[in-house]
């Protein structure tokens, strides 16, 4: 029996290592407020350098257009109760592109948090 626990303690272990809410791998700004409302809609804006940034909904690989990201967080969102939605950017991302989200959040009703990273 021992052996058992044992085993489903190491697969559980090795299973919850491979779980990561976000795919995308971004270097977040730090902060020392944290929130701790949840989201359950993510959007994450990448830099790729020369003015050209792509923006994914939770943490997809295949990103969308600035145009669809809005369709995208009302579809998702329309059947929330109290839509939430966090914005994960690079640092090197300029505050215009995230205040571009943070509008289409003010546009909808949408309550935005602003993903940072612990100091």
């Amino acid at each position: 029996m021992t052996d058992i626990v044992f085993l489903l303690l190491i697969f559980f272990l090795v299973t919850s290592t491979l779980v990561n809410p976000n795919a995308l791998k971004l270097l977040l700004p730090k902060s020392t407020g944290q929130v701790n409302a949840k989201a359950t809609v993510s959007v994450s804006i990448k830099d790729w350098g020369e003015d050209r940034y792509t923006y994914h909904i939770n943490g997809s690989e295949t990103p969308v257009s600035y145009d669809e990201v809005e369709d995208g967080l009302v579809e998702l969102l329309q059947t929330e109760e109290d839509p939430t939605f966090s914005i994960y950017s690079d640092e090197s991302v300029p505050i215009k592109e995230v205040v571009g989200i943070m509008n289409i959040a003010k546009r909808n009703h949408y309550k935005v948090i602003l993903a940072t990273q612990p100091e």
